[in-house]
């Protein structure tokens, strides 16, 4: 059953409170400014309006896990906090005499909420900022960073032995005499700790096959997607979507742009950010995943949202033309960072759009151009390109001369480039948001396993930051205003 938050004022919480209470403190910011209201709104369906006893109010367990990742806290941590810590109670809205939700509460909770729904409440936060005038919505900025999954890689020999042992686990819930024999018969004591050889990890693979075909039609309904999972690994067949453990299937091998430094297992988290650094979109990709393919999701949440704006920033990873041309479509303009490993942007080309060519680094003016859908493809003379010094940085591989596309509504003089410029220069506030949320928010490993809940934790990370953002810039804009812009923010 539903249960309502105690509204009612006592004399003795009341004087608790005043006395007891820091005067100034982030945590009270964020309860003056921002109604959390719309949490039982968006539960009350998951509760009988008749049936069972009154349970924790849905406001009060939500805010219980804003705390969690607002102080990087676990369940059992959040739930002694705020049976003890006055602060917390009185941000949670209980009184004094009032029983705390326990950690299992909170499990059940989050469980029970799901990734959708906490989607809506973060677009809810989302909307009050906007109903607030805080959102400038005139750029947005987009950027992925990593979440590291919450498990120890295993070896190739570890891996197979890992699978065998989930499946044993499953069959032992059936029949209990059948797991035993398994365990006895494929399942080793100890664990390789060593790098395998070429001959243990072939024994192991022939042992991996010949456990499948024992297992499989016997019990095992419902990990056939497991099995699978484990043939492939065992024959070596090379995937691009390499499974990394069997403990989180869902966490992949990733790369950041640090090159073999930023090889990492795990999760990226992908957003859209204001000018006025709060995040408006988020989404939750595999480590595999390339981000610059996935602007097109974040976008479509921005319209589901009915936000504004007029033009994204981003860096080098999206310079592709799929975004031109998306960004184009949505009348949006693009501030983004040429790639220098993309040979068809025309970065150090002079244009001269009045009489149509362009001049390269070298001094040689391009000879003809071809229209294209969106643009020009400008090309230079194959004699003048095969003599020039720098033809490696110009000339793709397998061709003899120079190509360069334009777009014609990607020519930058004059006041578009001043603001390409400062938009490029305001991109970079995206990084600090990053930072924040790793060192201070516990963003930088994953505290779940599965993609569906690392997806949740992502949400509620940077619904907690917007929250703390929101409150600051309420506070500034009020008479009585003390924050003060570039002083670091710290949870805390």
């Amino acid at each position: 059953m539903l249960g309502k938050p105690n509204k009612q004022k006592d004399f003795f919480d009341n004087y608790v409170y005043e006395n007891l209470l820091p005067s100034e403190h982030i945590l009270l910011d964020i309860k003056r400014e921002i109604d959390f209201s719309f949490v039982e709104e968006e539960t009350k369906d998951l509760y009988s309006s008749r049936l069972g006893r009154p349970g924790y109010p849905p406001e009060v367990l939500f805010k219980m896990l804003f705390l969690e990742f607002y102080y990087n806290l676990s369940d059992v941590e959040a739930a002694k906090q705020c049976k003890y810590n006055i602060l917390y109670r009185y941000f949670i809205g209980l009184q004094i005499h009032e029983p705390t939700p326990d950690d299992t509460s909170l499990v059940v909770f989050r469980d029970r909420l799901g990734r959708e729904r906490f989607d809506r409440l973060f677009d809810r936060i989302v909307l009050q900022a906007k109903e607030k005038d805080l959102l400038k919505e005139r750029l947005r900025i987009a950027d992925a960073s990593k979440v590291i999954a919450d498990v120890s890689l295993p070896s190739k020999v570890n891996l197979l032995h890992q699978g065998r042992k989930l499946i044993i686990k499953t069959i032992s819930k059936l029949n209990p005499k059948r797991a035993k024999e398994l365990t006895k018969k494929f399942l080793r004591k100890t664990r390789l700790f060593t790098k395998p050889s070429k001959k243990e990890l072939s024994k192991e693979r022939k042992l991996t096959r010949q456990f499948i075909r024992s297992v499989k039609g016997k019990f095992t309904e419902g990990m056939e997607d497991t099995l699978k999972k484990l043939n492939s690994v065992s024959w070596g067949r090379k995937k691009k979507d390499k499974l990394a453990s069997f403990v989180d299937p869902d966490a992949r091998f990733g790369r950041t742009s640090l090159g073999e430094k930023g090889n990492f297992c795990g999760y990226k988290a992908h957003i859209l950010e204001d000018e006025s650094e709060i995040i408006t979109s988020v989404d939750t990709l595999k480590g595999n995943e390339i981000e610059c393919t996935k602007l097109g999701a974040l976008l479509d949440k921005e319209e589901e949202k009915r936000l504004k704006t007029s033009a994204v920033a981003a860096d080098s990873i999206y310079d592709s033309g799929d975004n031109y041309r998306l960004l184009g479509q949505k009348k949006m303009k693009a501030y983004i960072s040429f790639n220098p490993r993309n040979r068809r942007t025309w970065q150090g080309f002079k244009h001269n759009e009045k009489k149509g060519f362009l001049t390269c680094p070298q001094g040689n003016t391009s000879i003809g151009r071809v229209p294209q859908e969106d643009g020009f493809l400008y090309y230079f003379s194959t004699r003048d390109c095969q003599r020039c010094p720098s033809k490696a940085t110009c000339i793709k591989p397998k061709e003899t001369r120079a190509r360069v596309f334009v777009r014609a509504d990607y020519v930058f003089t004059g006041s578009q480039n001043r603001y390409r410029i400062r938009a490029l220069r305001l991109r970079k506030i995206i990084e600090r948001k990053f930072g924040e949320a790793k060192k201070w928010h516990g963003m930088s490993r994953a505290r779940y396993r599965g993609k569906h809940k690392v997806a949740i934790q992502v949400l509620m990370t940077f619904l907690v930051m917007n929250a703390k953002r929101m409150a600051r810039l309420l506070k500034e804009n009020s008479p009585l205003g003390a924050f003060q812009p570039g002083i670091a923010i710290r949870a805390g």
